[in-house]
């Protein structure tokens, strides 16, 4: 399986001033046009950190799924969520010929923590020998910041300021401070059976 970020978060999408807010960084801090930057790495950090523990999207955006084969032919879990919308489904064999499926033989299921392709009344067409199978789909809770739940914006803002306030730090802690991790708590993914259908 390989996961990969089609579309990223733009640099306007982050929300650099609600960490200002949230810093309660005043107007000469302002003045120095490079500290937005430090912010925003910040920031990213923080989601992708978030992220990763969650296996939430944030912010919506799309992704490239590839498998060699089907977990299971019934349903296929997505390894992040919350998905809104699949956007393809291709068959490529071998010699590199695609093969677009019609959507009529596919459907998403919605899961707050697993969502699923499957097929529609059949199960998933078998992918080539030697071939593979790509999904492309969008995930996350939205393109703006206010889209997303309030306790994981708290979440980012908190971890972002404290990489900031320690950035000057030798070595940083390998885990979240406790506030964030209460946080994400509710969103983070059960795994049962390696993830598979539940």
């Amino acid at each position: 399986m390989m996961l990969t970020e089609v579309t990223g978060v733009p640099d306007a999408a982050l929300p650099v001033q609600a960490l200002k807010d949230h810093l309660r960084l005043g107007s000469g801090f302002a003045m120095a046009p490079d500290q937005d930057g430090l912010l925003q790495s910040h920031l990213r950090a923080a989601l992708a950190a978030i992220e990763a523990r969650t296996g939430k999207a944030i912010f919506e955006r799309s992704f490239r799924l590839v498998l060699e084969d089907w977990r299971d032919p019934a349903e296929q879990p997505l390894p992040v969520a919350p998905v809104g919308l699949i956007e393809a489904v291709v068959l490529v064999d071998a010699a590199g010929g695609e093969t677009v499926l019609a959507p009529a033989g596919w459907r998403l299921i919605e899961d707050r923590h697993r969502p699923r392709l499957a097929g529609r009344g059949t199960a998933l067409p078998p992918v080539p020998a030697e071939g593979r199978v790509e999904v492309l789909f969008d995930a996350g809770f939205g393109t703006d910041w206010a889209d997303i739940p309030a306790d994981l914006r708290q979440a980012v803002l908190l971890l972002a300021a404290d990489y900031y306030e320690h950035r000057h730090e030798a070595a940083a802690s390998a885990g979240l401070p406790a506030a964030v991790a209460v946080l994400i708590e509710g969103w983070r993914q059960v795994r049962i059976l390696g993830g598979g259908r539940r």
